[in-house]
């Protein structure tokens, strides 16, 4: 028998087999699609900067570079954005207004008191639905029809009914989270309560356990992989909903207030630095519940 001897794979083998070089070849387009964005929508603005300034012999390449540095673009460059959220971030006191760490860290309390809040809610829901066919059949269609209700027009509602009552702060935007959280819980801890087969089910009725022990033995631990599923959605719902519930209400401090501003002042580049803080904040927040989700499924004896 002769044994075929099997190619070395190499650095960019091993790069193409894993998602290095697909995550790097779409962050690649967005680039040039966003560079041609830039140009596109800033061009006639510069040929009307330089037309008022009586310039009128110009290169291409001074054109295109000023077109990427305007004061006020209608679509910010990356490196512009790049270089706002630096100085915002890392050359800014963390105390100070203009700092995207005091505005974020303002955003991300509403956030998790929401995302706890939700998911606690969405756990409690799930369990009772689940148990009792009367509330399965009453109470899920309102949870659904819950999420008919665009934020935009709750949140300032629920601003102003607890303005009237003088609770301001955190609670109310933490109450917005809640309100997008909690239903992504709902749904996948539903789906995973009742993921256990009928024939599992009958073997513990078999054993005589009880519906107590039949929930801790083996619908909750059937649950986890959704539970921890919903919560990455609903983790990043809560984020919008924290940053949704800063922009009616005035606020001078938050993400969302950070956005408000930028709009007033026509900061485009303020706008699109905190639209990027907000961004890395969710997917930090997404890669917190997947370590733990991995941590508790190891604990499981869950091979992955």
């Amino acid at each position: 028998m002769s044994a075929v001897a099997a190619k070395p794979v190499g650095l960019w083998g091993r790069l193409c087999a894993g998602s290095t070089v697909p995550v790097l070849t779409i962050v690649a387009a967005i680039l040039i699609a966003w560079y041609v964005g830039v140009l596109a929508l800033n061009a006639p603005f510069q040929r009307m900067l330089y037309a008022n300034a009586g310039v009128a012999d110009y290169s291409v390449s001074d054109f295109v570079a000023a077109t990427m540095e305007q004061d006020r673009p209608v679509l910010p460059s990356p490196q512009q954005v790049a270089r706002e959220f630096w100085k915002s971030v890392f050359t800014v006191p963390i105390t100070s207004k203009k700092s995207l760490v005091y505005h974020g860290w303002v955003t991300l309390s509403s956030t998790l008191l929401g995302f706890v809040i939700g998911s606690l809610l969405g756990i409690g829901l799930a369990v009772l639905i689940v148990h009792s066919r009367t509330l399965d059949k009453s109470l899920m269609p309102w949870v659904i029809a819950s999420q008919t209700i665009p934020i935009l027009a709750i949140a300032p509602m629920i601003i102003v009914v607890f303005n009237a009552i003088n609770i301001t702060g955190i609670i109310p935007k933490a109450l917005i989270s809640t309100y997008l959280s909690f239903f992504p819980v709902t749904v996948g801890v539903v789906s995973g309560l009742r993921s256990p087969e009928r024939l599992h089910l009958d073997l513990m009725r078999t054993y005589s356990a009880t519906t107590s022990q039949a929930f801790w033995k083996l619908r909750w631990p059937s649950s986890v992989p959704f539970l921890f599923a919903s919560m990455k959605v609903g983790i990043a719902s809560s984020l919008v909903g924290a940053i949704v519930g800063e922009m009616p209400t005035g606020a001078v401090a938050g993400i969302g207030a950070r956005l408000l501003s930028g709009s007033y002042y026509g900061q485009t580049v303020q706008i699109w630095a905190a639209l990027l803080t907000a961004a890395l904040m969710a997917a930090v927040l997404v890669t917190l519940v997947d370590v733990v989700d991995r941590a508790v499924r190891r604990r499981m004896g869950v091979r992955s």
